[in-house]
């Protein structure tokens, strides 16, 4: 029997109306959650009298700001289907996902207004709204004034689509991974214990809302469970650690991947930041190196580590915050509505401490991918999605996530993790960033190739990094070559491109 989605919005318009729940800083604004119900009911309005009905995908492209989750809360009344756009894709990569996904309506930030005026044309979309926070009678703000208040409810269930984020693959064009609200809300569930999410917590958002890891860690759950959440458009570590920092604004909660950690450790005023308020720094998306968990946690800071993708809402693996210095490293264990395997190239289950596939099922995961069903029936076996992750399990049940099953390179018949070799480099203090890769070689097959990052006045040579390597590592895991870059490439979150390197 399909069990029916409950409005979150209206929910706490009714319960706490007066209560914060989101705070612009970079527009210099705030909503109640009276406010948010408000807009989110006009803008469903609006919507519908462009014609948009239940399935149809609404389109945004906008850096962080509140309308995201107005469009999330009216294509919820409505049944319609948010469509999260990254702004730094270039247009032929933002036409292929339009045209794949042929949304109803864009709406797009004055920022972005020529790229927008462009793909309405090329994409064949009928209507648009520009937002722009410089002037209050922009068209999104006059589209809400003009329209009325009480759009007509669409029944919707959990089942049904609320959201369609398009993921970067290592090879072709991006997929895009289907939400529903089932999923949207067992993640909620999922995080609310071990994140300690509460109707109290203030969480800074710095991750881009078009990723998973801006939309879903925490901020949905923190508004499905009445907190605040507080918004910049784009993360930058030093105005980061000054909010942070302010017991004005009480921050409880941050999420990133690993990179904001490091810049904001490696940022001068790291050290003088008050973080007391800060009760959880959850950290996901990527290995992290035991320098950056060791450097936040030597500040009292509980980092509570965790596993996810967009095909898993994301949560799906999660680290209490009571084992967050004993098991540093893991990203902990399945979430409470989740199952987790570790398997071999045959899909056979593995004992624990051996590497292998993580496989996950449960009612978080994504039905599949939108308009692709070859890559649907490719990622799933037997009821089981297989994330293309390496873990293992320890002999606690504990899970560490040793590397992306497809960067594991194989050197004279031995598999190399490169986020193991990474981990090592990042012991030498001269080293600000590392990525490992590997290359073909004649006689090994592949060997591993460093790119380092040195930080500002320090020194290091070739050399001794793999003297470092040496003392450290098996012999068949050492780099052989190392090239220093001024840079890592990096995603809109922070993780490196490493598909870039060569």
């Amino acid at each position: 029997m399909p069990i029916k989605h409950y409005d979150w919005s209206a929910y706490h318009a009714n319960v706490r109306p007066h209560k914060v729940a989101i705070k612009d800083l970079s527009a210099k604004k705030e909503l109640t959650y009276l406010d948010l119900d408000r807009r989110a009911n006009r803008l469903a309005a609006w919507l519908q009298g462009q014609g948009v009905a239940k399935g149809d995908r609404v389109a945004i492209l906008s850096q962080n700001c509140p309308e995201f989750f107005e469009l999330e809360f009216a294509c919820a009344k409505i049944g319609a289907v948010e469509l999260p756009l990254n702004w730094r894709l270039t247009k032929p990569e933002l036409e292929y996902i339009l045209c794949d996904s042929e949304p109803s309506v864009l709406i797009y930030d004055e920022t972005f207004s020529d790229v927008s005026t462009a793909l309405l044309i090329d994409c064949g979309i009928q209507s648009s709204l520009e937002i722009n926070q410089n002037d209050i009678s922009n068209q999104y703000e006059m589209a809400l004034s003009n329209a009325h208040d009480a759009p007509t409810i669409v029944e919707c269930y959990q089942e049904d689509l609320i959201m369609i984020m398009y993921t970067s693959g290592t090879t072709g064009h991006p997929k895009g991974a289907m939400i529903t609200h089932q999923m949207q809300l067992y993640n909620a569930i999922n995080l609310a214990a071990p994140a300690l999410v509460t109707t109290e917590t203030v969480q800074l958002v710095v991750l881009p809302l078009f990723h998973t890891g801006g939309m879903n860690c925490y901020a949905n759950p923190v508004l499905h469970a009445g907190g605040q959440i507080i918004l910049i458009r784009e993360f930058e570590p030093g105005l980061a650690l000054s909010i942070i920092g302010d017991t004005d604004y009480q921050v409880s909660h941050f999420f990133g991947v690993p990179a904001p950690y490091q810049f904001m450790m490696n940022h001068p005023s790291f050290v003088g930041t008050d973080l007391s308020n800060l009760k959880i720094a959850g950290i996901g998306g990527a290995p992290c190196a035991e320098s950056i968990l060791r450097t936040w946690a030597d500040r009292g800071v509980a980092m509570v580590q965790g596993w996810g993708m967009t095909e898993t809402s994301p949560g799906g693996i999660g680290l209490d915050p009571g084992d967050a210095e004993r098991k540093l490293g893991s990203a902990g264990k399945p979430l409470l509505h989740t199952e987790v395997k570790v398997v071999d190239d045959r899909g056979q289950d593995l004992p624990w401490g051996e590497v292998g596939e993580l496989y996950i099922k449960g009612p978080n995961i994504t039905p599949g991918y939108w308009n692709n069903p070859k890559a649907t029936a490719d990622s799933f076996d037997d009821g089981w999605l297989k994330t293309g992750d390496a873990a293992r399990f320890d002999d606690e049940g504990f899970i560490y996530i040793v590397d992306r099953w497809k960067d594991m390179y194989i050197s004279g018949g031995e598999n190399v993790y490169p986020a193991e070799v990474e981990n090592v480099i990042y012991q030498l203090p001269e080293v600000a960033e590392v990525a490992i890769i590997g290359v073909p070689d004649e006689r090994w097959g592949e060997t591993g190739k460093a790119f380092l990052v040195v930080k500002a006045g320090a020194t290091i040579d070739e050399g001794s990094v793999i003297s470092h390597c040496l003392e450290n590592l098996a012999k068949f895991k050492v780099p052989q070559s190392v090239e220093f870059i001024d840079a890592l490439p990096r995603n809109a979150t922070g993780k490196v491109l490493k598909r870039s390197l060569s």
